[in-house]
């Protein structure tokens, strides 16, 4: 008699046993679609996942989880029985999105080692922009595609030219002009009059030889419609102006001058609003000529830096003495001062000031 019962446990264990290595298995028709091309403008585009359940129990789809906010999914709430086919509907809206498409989904189910990546790929091609878009900035009915021109680097005693585009979207003829313009801008309009719905050019050129400056500057203009100073109508021009280095010779730069800081960054620590941190940066020319400062510059008004002499002999040493006034700063503190100079090597030094300031107690 207790020989049966045994045998009776053991029976009734194998098939416990049997029934926990059951379970579902989804299989997808394809992991990855492509949507080849589609326009921005033609709307949401969606595809179906199909997913079987190839186990020997019932799939349940917990949860799907898009990479971001383009893509919403429906998929089948009610469980997929063996050998039962079940859907994931993944959309796609282009609209806002062009470029290429690269979605992940994850898909959550109930079966072992859950959590499958299904990916959409694909190309939006841009929709044609409006004039309005195009030529975004406007003053009265004078549109321009933009109202900042970057030269980028100028070397001294050169001269850029570039181009802004404009639009008229009024009804009548419009005419052109600018003031406020400085000596190293010439700017132009070879449309004098820009008749209704017509595009246009603006042309600017920039002559460094005329600007005693040095680095990056900005300068502004104005652009009037029909002879009105409209709001906004400011045109802004920028430029890094930098010497020309590259046509010098392996012996010229071997005497050229060398600026070397002794420290590039000083951290001042922890110090209460309201407290000045003053900081002398030290360097020396170690080259073989003339080290000239050309101009420095700090990262904001509440920086200040003077130095001792702009002209070092070779061998000499000097400094640059920076103050920062802490009063309305909190928290963590970075300021730059920028240092331009004739070295060829390092004509910019940007220097730091950097620590924290603690806010002054409450009352």
């Amino acid at each position: 008699m207790r020989k049966i019962f045994f045998a009776a446990i053991l029976i009734i264990s194998a098939l416990q046993l049997t029934a926990q290595d059951k379970y579902p298995v989804p299989q997808f028709n394809t992991v990855t679609h492509n949507f080849g091309e589609i326009l921005e403008q033609a709307g949401t585009v969606s595809y179906s996942f199909k997913v079987k359940n190839v186990g020997e129990t019932p799939l349940i789809i917990n949860r799907v989880a898009t990479s971001c906010g383009c893509t919403a999914s429906k998929y089948t709430k009610e469980p997929i029985l063996p050998n039962s086919e079940g859907v994931i509907t993944i959309s796609y809206n282009p609209a806002g999105r062009p470029g290429r498409i690269n979605q992940r989904i994850t898909v959550f189910t109930n079966a072992p080692g859950s959590g499958i990546v299904l990916s959409l790929r694909g190309e939006v091609l841009p929709r044609p922009k409006t004039k309005a878009e195009i030529f975004r900035r406007r003053f009265g009915d004078l549109g321009l595609k933009n109202s900042h021109i970057s030269f980028g680097t100028v070397h001294v005693n050169q001269i850029k030219v570039d181009t802004l585009h404009m639009y008229n979207f009024g009804s009548e003829n419009i005419t052109i002009s600018f003031d406020y313009i400085p000596k190293h801008i010439n700017i132009e309009a070879p449309q004098k009059e820009l008749e209704p719905q017509k595009e246009g050019t603006i042309i600017v050129t920039f002559n460094s030889s005329e600007l005693n400056d040095w680095g990056y500057t900005v300068s502004r203009l104005r652009v009037l419609v029909n002879g009105e100073n409209l709001p906004g109508n400011i045109i802004n021009v920028s430029a890094r102006i930098e010497e020309d280095f590259s046509k010098l010779t392996d012996e010229e730069l071997a005497n050229a001058p060398r600026i070397e800081f002794s420290e590039i960054q000083k951290n001042f620590g922890e110090i209460n609003e309201g407290e000045l941190v003053k900081h002398e940066f030290v360097f020396k020319n170690t080259g073989k000529s003339d080290l000239i400062i050309r101009k420095i510059r700090a990262s904001c008004g509440c920086t200040t830096v003077a130095p001792k002499i702009t002209l070092i002999k070779p061998g000499e040493e000097s400094s640059l003495s920076a103050s920062f006034r802490t009063s309305g700063y909190k928290g963590r503190q970075s300021k730059s001062i920028t240092v331009i100079t004739n070295d060829p090597k390092k004509s910019t030094v940007v220097l730091r000031l950097t620590g924290t300031v603690k806010p002054k107690p409450n009352k």
